[in-house]
């Protein structure tokens, strides 16, 4: 009885580890299919992501070029502002201030200067204008 006992048990285990076999080597059969279309997929792919970022190379290289230029232009025009300002820039100043001075010399020919009393003390009237900013550049 106990011979028969154990067949059945390995019987069943024999089953069950058939079984087991089966569906692994079904598993195995279904993952290298999909391993094998990942695979065909994939090769086109990187081909495409390679020729991109080919592409994107030359693109950013044209960039870089146009950036140069840009910056060479911008150098240009700061050069030739400094160059105006300077050369023009402090003589039409000096002309604009005198016009300024003649026009209100001419203006206030003859009126007597107001005087102006702020906290307790009288200013001179050249004082009224306040603060200025006298900056110049030579």
């Amino acid at each position: 009885m106990a011979g028969i006992l154990v067949a059945v048990f390995w019987a069943i285990l024999v089953s069950f580890l058939a079984l087991v076999l089966v569906r692994l080597a079904q598993t195995l059969k279904a993952t290298t299919k999909m391993v094998a279309e990942v695979s065909d997929q994939a090769v086109p792919l990187l081909a495409d992501a390679s020729a991109t970022v080919r592409s994107a190379h030359t693109q950013l290289a044209r960039v870089d070029a146009i950036a140069a230029d840009v910056q060479e232009v911008t150098a240009n025009a700061s050069a030739l502002s400094s160059t105006v300002s300077s050369a023009f820039g402090g003589p039409l100043v000096k002309v604009a201030a005198f016009g300024y001075g003649v026009r209100r010399a001419i203006g206030k020919k003859g009126e007597p200067e107001p005087k102006r009393t702020v906290v307790g003390r009288t200013l001179p009237g050249a004082r009224r204008g306040g603060r200025r900013n006298r900056r110049s550049k030579d």
